[in-house]
């Protein structure tokens, strides 16, 4: 079942599983002093999911499988405004209208479609610099990774499902990193029993056991994976890099991790959820934009860099440059 939308990412059963990835680095935005961390996560195999009697469990997160990923770099914060503001505001794109068509050939990050001015405060009164950048669609994190590619000359992308699940975990098969207590929690991650209603500065908790800042909580991380409630019934058990490509649908969109505004069960490492019209609800706008979504203020993302890029995500990159919402 599903067969058809499984896509195993190509070369990776060459690499050992728990091969070591290059070290851990620092990236700075070409032309800016705006910098962000990049951690080095080993390959390997993990059980996906959470078992039956896992309190908070959905029946989206089974049935258990095991699954197998390479080596990649996963940011160690989510994107921060200070990193998400070049994209959608800086003096390097031109701002064309989101109804003229994007270049056939992209030549670099000038290319780039950036964001249309949002019809209200972007960051919500949250304020900004260090805050994650949050409200943005799904399309709209695509293109910063797009954009963000060009700029670096490295492919950055959002992370599978399979990926970000296996670095929220950090080698753990507990509910949470830290184990199964939730009440536990409120050391690691910003919910809403502990937030005040609004998102925090990224790293003002402690990171999970990989060094991993706010995998639980703060704020909802986009995924590239498109969103099926079904799809762990057909990932066939010791998949290599699982993904189910996403179509030209604005929504579903998986989102990981749970945010500020979302209870504890939500914050686990197994826990899914999909992106739905409701999420731009008060957009006054027709059509609704595909930049900023009026009722997800807790919709932010962190990026990704596999080890193996060039031979593995030639797919992944022409999802990127090709898709966009309808």
């Amino acid at each position: 079942m599903r067969n058809a939308f499984l896509f195993a990412l190509c070369g990776l059963a060459a690499i050992a599983a728990h091969s070591q990835p290059p070290a851990s680095y620092t990236e700075t935005v070409p032309g800016t002093k705006v910098s962000f961390e990049m951690v080095a996560v080993p390959g390997g195999r993990f059980t996906m999911g959470s078992p039956d009697n896992e309190k908070g469990r959905a029946p989206d997160e089974g049935p258990e499988h095991e699954v197998e990923v390479g080596p990649f770099w996963i940011g160690k914060t989510e994107v921060t405004w200070d990193e998400y503001d070049l994209f959608a505001f800086g003096m390097d794109l031109e701002r064309p209208s989101s109804a003229q068509p994007r270049p056939a050939t992209p030549t670099g990050a000038d290319a780039i479609t950036r964001p249309t001015p949002p019809y209200g405060d972007e960051s919500f009164g949250y304020g900004k610099g260090k805050q994650p950048a949050i409200n943005m669609t799904w399309h709209a994190a695509m293109e910063y990774c797009r954009w963000l590619s060009a700029k670096t000359g490295k492919l950055y992308r959002l992370a599978t499902e399979a990926e970000w699940e296996y670095a929220a975990r950090a080698g753990t098969k507990t509910a949470y990193s830290f184990g199964d207590d939730p009440r536990a929690l409120g050391d690691y991650a910003w919910t809403r029993e502990n937030s005040g209603e609004r998102p925090h500065p990224v790293a003002s908790k402690k990171p999970n056991a990989w060094g991993l800042y706010d995998m639980h909580g703060n704020v909802a991380e986009w995924i590239l994976d498109q969103y099926d409630p079904a799809y762990y019934r057909g990932v066939k058990p010791m998949t290599v890099g699982p993904v189910l490509l996403p179509g030209n649908h604005r929504f579903p969109h998986v989102s990981r991790g749970g945010s500020w505004d979302d209870d504890a069960k939500l914050a686990r490492s197994a826990a899914r959820r999909g992106s739905t019209p409701e999420w731009s609800r008060r957009d006054p706008q027709s059509p609704k934009s595909i930049w900023w979504h009026t009722d997800a203020t807790f919709a932010g993302f962190r990026v990704v860099r596999a080890v193996a890029e060039q031979d593995n995500l030639k797919g992944f990159h022409s999802t990127i440059t090709r898709d966009s919402p309808q």
